[in-house]
């Protein structure tokens, strides 16, 4: 049987635990394909398997650096997926400008410092009352304020500024998984209660959707733009004031695949390694 590492938390990580849990639901899967799971921090880089899954890299937005080393250093004859060069690019959410020269359509966005002066800007520059600001390296919401006229403002460097989407509590956010090129499923993911987070730990209500037309066009394009293939992607839309439908966020590195809301997800991302490692 081949061995598969799996990229996870650091060992201190508040991730850890619910990432140690979430891995068990694909050893099943990979191991009726000949494969054997081998959890390892992701801190510590390749181990002994012939390939490895960066799906668990979870908490990397805390030490970007390091994250950023150890893709320097990953070598050549061991296959990552998603390729290091791939998960580079999409650690800093500065690609989605990039995605935009594309012609991939996007939430408008602001790359730069994020102060007094930036954020009073953003509100005329987008014709808003409220913004979300958040890092460029982020994850989970990780210091992502929403902003309002006249509200403080705390500094953070390296940041994006968009304008508040009130979709995200209405129609809300709309996922696109895709597994070894090809589309999986999708789900919808709503902010409750007033908030604009729509992650589960915030409240956050998630159900299956049928994806239409308009929503595989902009997946289809934003994929297409990509250098590389991925493996595994997410990509997370939502409605603009104007009624189209744009990028929030193509995720690459360590999407939560969302299994329960799709068929044998698990089967899948197994079927789509072995077809990567026989090419």
């Amino acid at each position: 049987m081949r061995t598969i590492d799996v990229l996870m938390p650091a060992a201190d990580s508040n991730y850890a635990a619910e990432a140690a849990d979430m891995v068990e639901d694909y050893r099943p899967a990979f191991a009726a394909r000949g494969l054997a799971l081998a959890p390892r921090p992701w801190t510590e880089g390749p181990g002994g398997g012939v390939a490895a899954l960066a799906l668990f890299a979870w908490g990397y937005h805390v030490d970007p650096r390091r994250w950023a080393a150890v893709l320097a250093g990953w070598p050549d004859g061991v296959p990552l997926f998603n390729p290091p060069a791939l998960l580079r690019w999409n650690m800093r959410k500065t690609y989605l400008a990039e995605l935009e020269k594309a012609g991939v359509p996007i939430v408008p966005s602001w790359f730069g410092d994020a102060d007094a002066a930036s954020v009073a800007a953003a509100f005329d520059r987008f014709g808003v009352d409220t913004l979300v600001v958040k890092p460029q390296i982020s994850g989970g919401s990780y210091r992502t304020d929403r902003v309002r006229r006249g509200d403080p403002v705390e500094p953070l460097a390296d940041a994006i500024i968009q304008p508040f989407l009130p979709a995200v509590g209405a129609e809300g956010e709309l996922s696109l998984l895709f597994i070894g090129g090809v589309f999986s499923h999708a789900i919808r993911k709503v902010a409750q209660g007033g908030d604009f987070r729509i992650q589960p730990q915030f409240g956050g209500v998630t159900t299956a959707i049928l994806a239409d037309p308009e929503a595989h066009a902009v997946a289809a394009k934003a994929l297409a733009a990509l250098s590389v293939a991925p493996l595994y992607a997410r990509v997370d839309l939502i409605r603009l004031p104007d009624g189209s439908l744009a990028l929030m966020e193509l995720e690459a590195i360590e999407p939560d695949l969302y299994i329960d809301f799709g068929e044998d997800v698990p089967g899948k991302l197994a079927d789509a390694v072995v077809a990567r490692l026989t090419q």
